[in-house]
């Protein structure tokens, strides 16, 4: 709402504000209507329940709610994400996303990012220079066993083995500076 309260703008572009949204959390969707009643909102649920919610107060970006809902009082920390909210309140800690229902239909057609697979490979923790490689090739290795010493920020880091395998490829030698993430060995 603060948005469309911009100036400059031409009398027939301004934007509106809709009433329906789509909340989403711990992989659920709840469509809500919110509708202004003075200072206070009333939110309906996709059944039509409707809840009178009660601010207090709070503007956007102040860290803490203090709200009442049907009178109720209720403390929640909300913070800003990248893709939406952190929510935490009695003990509980959801990560929300606040859609339009459009949003809401496009982002259901969003592909999920899976993490790379990065369980047999050894990648540098921050970018430094490898001092020295202390395996080799196709050379056994044990959990706990030194496998790389990199220096960063002048102090020497020895990165040793997770568990017990094979050292498939060696990518990085003695004296190669590195980025954060860069690989430097392959495990089989």
């Amino acid at each position: 709402m603060r948005a469309t309260e911009i100036s400059g703008a031409m009398a027939n572009h301004r934007r509106v504000v809709g009433s329906n949204w789509v909340i989403g959390a711990a992989g659920q969707e709840f469509p809500v209507s919110v509708t202004r009643e003075g200072d206070d909102y009333r939110v309906a649920d996709a059944e039509g329940q409707a809840h009178l919610v009660r601010l207090n107060g709070w503007k956007p970006g102040a860290p803490l709610i203090e709200a009442e809902v049907e009178g109720t009082a209720l403390a929640v920390k909300l913070e800003r994400t990248i893709q939406g909210y952190r929510m935490r309140m009695r003990g509980a800690d959801v990560m929300l996303t606040c859609l339009t229902p459009r949003q809401a239909e496009a982002a259901r057609l969003m592909p999920e990012k899976v993490p790379a697979d990065t369980s047999k490979m050894l990648l540098c923790p921050m970018p430094g220079l490898i001092v020295s490689i202390a395996v080799e090739e196709g050379q056994t290795v044990e959990a706990g066993q030194t496998l790389a010493t990199v220096e960063a920020m002048k102090m020497e880091n020895v990165l040793k083995a997770e568990r017990k395998g094979v050292v498939k490829t060696i990518a990085a030698k003695a004296g190669d500076s590195l980025a954060v993430d860069e690989l430097i060995m392959e495990f089989e």
